[in-house]
């Protein structure tokens, strides 16, 4: 096994593990082929993105590297730039683990040596915290107020991996898992899309070290939707189809395979094909006949309830849009009635609503609803909302020569730069 077969066998894209270690995407293509060496100031950050220690890092590197050209994973420049507080804990976290796999390796009586002192309670007191936070992310408008509070929360749990071992440190990776995934979300609604995708990308590495098959499977579908997001269908397809192996080892009474379907349905439905489209959302609709909680409100949401207006989306995606709007407007209606309806998700039916306007040509309609998606996305600051409607700017062309249409447009644009 090569430095490229080490780094897809943890999860990474060549560009994003240069975003962990501080380089260009060319220079891990160079170090993985051999033609270029790694530099000395760069070794320590490399080796514990591998989890690896230098040692390890010199033996591999001795061996013969495969040529391998792999597509860039699709982690759209940042419009808000990356965090330094965000990017010191994913780093931090990164050489906790190549630590974590070191001590691994220790007998048990020096791992118990280690671990003496630690309450065990503590990784109860972790997972309890962060289903808190999902919590009170999913009743926020505003969501980047949460921001804050899960940054402590992973500086803290990284922390407190330190120095464990055996299932202690199991479960602090498994928890882990779970706030980076969440770490994501707030970066991916900021519209910081590198960011979130390296946060998923930790997310996974450390739901595999955790043994957590699920939590390892909901990453890499957050993950994939990153690609699916800047319209990298193949991509998005290629890590769904690992995540759905993945989840077929997980626990069969949560939903996480369903999830999988619902987002290979909009990557299919990118690709262009209805077929496996709509075998997708018949898998992803079968969450209907799973008994009990299917689902646990935190880092798996998943319950079938926004399938009717992501089948809109997959018909608006693939042209049909009779069977769009019918669907939507259905969705629309079922979510004025809802309780506690997300202004994210609202706003995205509208913006769909308002995409099928601009399909049709039609003024009014784009502006009906594209006016209220304006409106939420202010109430919440979301910047997911925001960039649906930024991409209904990009596909105007002659309507906005229609005065309403361009007001809207000149609105939009304000509302993106906020």
């Amino acid at each position: 096994m090569g430095l490229a077969e080490r780094r897809k066998a943890l999860g990474y894209s060549q560009e994003g593990l240069a975003h962990v270690v501080g380089v260009d995407r060319t220079t891990i293509s160079r170090w993985e082929s051999g033609k270029t060496e790694i530099q000395p100031q760069l070794r320590p950050q490399y080796a514990a993105a591998l989890q690896l220690d230098l040692a390890e890092l010199d033996a591999w590197v001795t061996k013969p590297q495969a040529t391998f050209q792999e597509p860039v994973v699709s982690c759209s420049v940042d419009h808000y730039g990356s965090g330094d507080t965000d990017d010191m804990i994913r780093r931090e976290f990164l050489r906790v683990l190549a630590v974590a796999g070191a001590l691994a390796g220790l007998s048990t009586e020096e791992s118990e040596a280690l671990a003496e002192g630690v309450h065990r309670r503590a990784s109860g007191d972790f997972i309890r915290m962060n289903n808190h936070l999902w919590q009170v992310y999913q009743l926020a408008r505003a969501k980047q107020a949460v921001h804050p509070i899960v940054s402590g929360q992973l500086a803290s749990l990284t922390k407190a991996l330190g120095g464990r071992s055996g299932n202690d440190g199991h479960v602090l990776c498994g928890a882990a898992a779970d706030l980076f995934q969440l770490a994501g979300e707030l970066a991916f609604d900021g519209n910081r899309y590198t960011d979130a995708a390296a946060s998923y990308m930790l997310a996974a590495s450390a739901g595999k070290e955790a043994g957590a098959f699920d939590l390892w499977a909901c990453a890499l579908v957050r993950h994939a939707y990153v690609d699916v997001y800047e319209r990298r269908y193949r991509e998005a397809a290629d890590i769904l189809s690992a995540a759905e192996r993945i989840a077929r080892r997980g626990d069969s009474s949560l939903s996480t395979r369903h999830w999988v379907a619902a987002v290979r349905a909009e990557a299919f439905a990118g690709l262009g094909d209805l077929t496996a489209c709509e075998s997708a959302l018949e898998q992803a609709e079968q969450v209907a006949d799973m008994t009990g909680s299917a689902q646990n409100g935190g880092w798996l949401r998943f319950d079938g309830s926004r399938l009717a207006e992501e089948r809109g989306a997959r018909y608006l995606q693939l042209g049909r849009l009779d069977l769009a709007e019918q669907v939507l407007q259905s969705a629309l209606r079922q979510g004025a009635l809802a309780e506690g309806q997300s202004f994210r998700r609202r706003g995205a039916v509208l913006a769909n609503l308002a995409a099928i306007g601009v399909k049709r040509k039609d003024p009014e309609q784009v502006v009906a609803y594209a006016r209220k998606a304006i409106h939420l996305a202010r109430e919440s600051s979301s910047g997911y909302v925001a960039r649906r409607l930024q991409t209904l700017r990009t596909d105007f062309g002659c309507l906005a020569r229609d005065m309403r249409v361009a007001e809207l447009d000149a609105e939009i644009k304000s509302l993106s730069a906020n």
